[in-house]
């Protein structure tokens, strides 16, 4: 079926086909890690150093991934990043006595780095597809691999509660780990060829964006993401687990139907943020959005400070956040592919999602110190503050989609 279809949309289908699959077990690991490591008595700090290197690393691949990127092809980034994910989730197969707080961290920074190389080398690719006059399809374009993917992430999270629950830690590891070598063969015998290599071999210092329209969405990408996951890494699981008393697959079904809805919105985005003939969205949308999203998770706090139900709290208003963030998250998805320039491609994506991994990092260590202090509600209130942020940055982005030269 593959050989009937142009060289670059086939290309592209197996590029995407990797990043699902790595997806797959990258959302099955995250939920493994907190709620194994949770149960066996680490608390919401330590559970969230678990994932400190993972952010970390995620930072510098993406800078250098980039560069990287650029200079082999995306299909190469792309392979280093699936057998980086089977060497991460065979340390893990280790004795219990060997599964250490600085062996996890080491075995999560690795994970990272495979993480974001996919993930760089999926959306890169998106760039080189599609010609600069066709801003409309790019947006669905890019909606639709974000939306795909996060809805996959969230099969993740609900596979490795599911698998926690019914086989436990090791032998779930392992079957992930089976799975992925088998994706990584089948994709080394498949691809071929330098896609996304630059015409010429970019310098290092080139992984710095000289682009103020890139810097400013970066800045806000960070804060968005941030806002994310100071509530979403350790405080919510912990919460349902804790407070709420959910078994481990009633925790992994909540966060998976989560995610799931938002990669669905996400690849729906288009449809709720411009009409049919309508120009393609700009900074102003980023702003308007940004600026709504902000009001969920202050008015959520407040609700559980004053003393209401904190299910339904937590049920509906992550619903709504999920709805919201969702379409926050696919309008800069769109705009950095917009924004970055065609020749090295990887370079401005890479920055603007190196933007993102420290967004993370921010978030999931102030998620185990804001939560284990302070409780959920304090996570929400410093959840809208950083989305606040978001939106200050967002009203120096362009009024009007250019292509970054």
């Amino acid at each position: 079926m593959l050989q009937h279809l142009s060289p670059d949309v086939r290309q592209y289908l197996l590029v995407t086909g990797n990043y699902w699959a790595f997806t797959l077990t990258d959302g099955a690991l995250r939920m493994l890690v907190v709620l194994h490591f949770h149960q066996l008595g680490y608390s919401p700090l330590q559970v969230a150093l678990l994932f400190l290197f993972y952010e970390i690393f995620g930072v510098i691949t993406n800078l250098v991934g980039g560069w990287l990127g650029a200079r082999i092809g995306l299909n190469r980034t792309m392979h280093i990043g699936l057998g980086l994910q089977v060497v991460a989730l065979c340390m893990l197969l280790v004795p219990a006595a060997w599964l250490t707080l600085a062996w996890v961290m080491a075995a999560q920074a690795l994970s990272g780095v495979a993480k974001d190389l996919n993930k760089m080398s999926a959306k890169s690719s998106i760039k080189l597809l599609l010609p600069d006059d066709q801003q409309g399809a790019l947006f669905r374009w890019v909606a639709a691999l974000t939306g795909s993917k996060n809805a996959l992430k969230g099969v993740g999270f609900f596979l490795g509660g599911a698998l926690l629950t019914l086989v436990g830690f090791a032998p779930a590891i392992a079957s992930m780990a089976a799975m992925l070598a088998l994706v990584w063969l089948l994709s080394l015998l498949l691809m071929r060829g330098d896609f996304g290599k630059a015409s010429t071999a970019p310098k290092f210092r080139q992984v710095f964006s000289m682009s103020r329209a890139i810097n400013r969405l970066s800045a806000a990408r960070m804060f968005l993401f941030g806002a994310r996951d100071v509530w979403f890494v350790v405080a919510l699981p912990v919460f349902l687990s804790d407070v709420l008393r959910w078994d481990f697959w009633q925790v992994g079904g909540f966060m998976a139907t989560w995610v799931i809805g938002y990669g669905l919105v996400q690849g729906l985005a288009p449809y709720f943020t411009s009409r049919r003939g309508a120009p393609v969205p700009d900074g102003r949308a980023a702003l308007a959005w940004a600026s709504v999203l902000a009001f969920v998770p202050a008015l959520m706090a407040w609700l559980l400070v004053t003393g209401q139900d904190p299910q339904t709290v937590v049920i509906v208003g992550l619903a709504i956040f999920g709805v919201l963030f969702a379409i926050n998250s696919s309008l800069h998805s769109y705009l950095i592919v917009s924004y970055a320039g065609r020749d090295g491609v990887s370079l401005d994506v890479g920055f603007y999602y190196m933007a993102n991994a420290m967004g993370r990092l921010l978030g999931t260590l102030l998620s185990g110190w804001v939560y284990q202090g302070w409780g959920l509600a304090a996570c929400l209130a410093v959840s809208a503050l950083l989305i606040g942020m978001a939106a200050l940055v967002s009203t120096r982005l362009p009024r009007r989609v250019s292509t970054a030269q």
